[in-house]
């Protein structure tokens, strides 16, 4: 008997997929609940699993092509599984053994291991497959984008500059290299062109002196990861706490228009941008205004590593009121962020420099951060933006006020 190998129901933002990975091959075995194909959409990753046990049969829809919600993928000959390694074996050991024979040195790879691959200046020849007869998988080449990125760490470091990163063509090609968005990236340019089109947006500045915060961190991040089951003290945390208080006091920042309707939200959803191999994702903080430090923290380590293993969900990614992206993870000194539409405002944390200032008529050294806030003039005027961004400064500086509530 045939079952059907559906794609997900997609949400109603979400119009259509792309078949990414076949993880398995006509004829394969397969049990229930194995993984089968993922389906990449603009926003995540979607794993279809195996509904029953058997022989997985024709693949309708191959990797690159689009799928809409519920559409079907291919089939599994359920009551098949038993018969199916005996007869797999000889032509994977036929598709092992000719690459040997015929001298070639490129491995089979999946299309999306390769772009993966590609993207990341892996050479897929050096990556081992663990798929079938030796095939590289997405998974394959994830794990060498990791080693790749742990190596430096491991040998040590004369300097603290980044290593430049692998040339795509060596000097004087004159050739071209042409690949298709991924649909992540389409959806990002798609939202970057219609925030500019469609918001009056400005960006006003303000620096912070990080030197209590620091402190602070410095004096009890110990005992908070030990306090903690492990959760690690960042910065973050402290910014989103003195933004939830900001927009407390700043409902307007935390609003979003609905046509001729200015929509005021009574919660603060935070969207934390979070750097993946697929490009920039923001999942959101529910309610980060009830959220302790640690709690924030938690969050913000959980989903950094869903979004290193392309485990983050539909709902876990859309929603959010504001958001907060830090630049300065990468060495950025200043920049304007762009705001997510429909919300009305985003904070840019940026590279934290010591720098000299003058205190009470003396020059000191001080670690000083510079932040942007880009907002949707429509909604925002220009007093309630700085005043807004003043607060957080105000906050941070004196980390004190964010337990009084002053």
């Amino acid at each position: 008997m045939a079952i059907e190998i559906k794609a997900p129901t997609f949400p109603e933002s979400v119009a259509d997929g792309t078949v990414a990975t076949w993880h398995k091959k006509p004829g394969d075995a397969v049990k229930r609940d194995d993984l089968i194909v993922d389906i990449e959409t603009d926003k995540v990753v979607l794993e279809v699993l195996a509904t029953a046990d058997g022989v997985l049969g024709a693949i309708v829809k191959n990797e690159g092509d689009t799928v809409l919600s519920d559409e079907v993928l291919g089939s599994i000959e359920a009551g098949g599984a038993a018969a199916a390694p005996a007869a797999a074996a000889a032509p994977a050991a036929a598709q092992a053994a000719a690459p040997a024979a015929e001298g070639e040195d490129d491995p089979v790879a999946a299309p999306a291991a390769r772009k993966l691959a590609e993207e990341n200046g892996i050479n897929i020849a050096s990556v081992a497959g663990t798929g079938k007869g030796g095939r590289v998988t997405k998974e394959d080449v994830v794990a060498a984008v990791a080693a790749k990125k742990a190596a430096p760490a491991a040998a040590p470091a004369k300097a603290a500059a980044p290593a430049a990163a692998a040339p795509m063509f060596a000097a004087g090609d004159r050739v071209e290299k042409r690949v298709p968005m991924t649909r992540l990236r389409a959806k990002v340019a798609e939202r970057l062109v219609e925030a500019q089109s469609n918001m009056a947006m400005l960006t006003t500045f303000n620096e912070v002196d990080m030197t209590e915060v620091m402190a602070l961190r410095s004096k009890y991040k110990d005992l908070f990861e030990k306090s903690h089951n492990g959760v690690r003290l960042g910065f973050m945390s402290f910014f989103v706490k003195a933004a939830t208080e900001a927009l407390k006091r700043y409902p307007a920042v935390n609003a979003s228009i609905d046509g001729a309707d200015i929509v005021y939200h009574g919660y603060a959803d935070v969207g934390v941008a979070v750097s993946s191999d697929r490009g920039l994702v923001v999942p959101v903080l529910r309610n980060a205004e009830l959220m302790s430090l640690a709690e924030i923290e938690g969050g913000i380590a959980t989903f950094g590593k869903k979004a290193r293993d392309g485990k983050l969900s539909m709902d876990e990614m859309t929603g959010g009121t504001f958001t907060i992206t830090n630049g300065g993870t990468f060495g950025s000194m200043m920049s304007t962020p762009i705001v997510n539409p429909p919300q009305a405002a985003i904070l840019g944390m940026h590279n934290i420099l010591q720098r000299p200032m003058a205190i009470n008529g003396q020059v000191v050294i001080r670690p000083m951060m510079y932040l942007a806030l880009s907002y949707d003039h429509r909604l925002i005027d220009g007093k309630e933006a700085v005043t807004f961004l003043v607060t957080i400064k105000n906050l941070l500086e004196d980390p004190a006020r964010l337990l009084l509530d002053i």
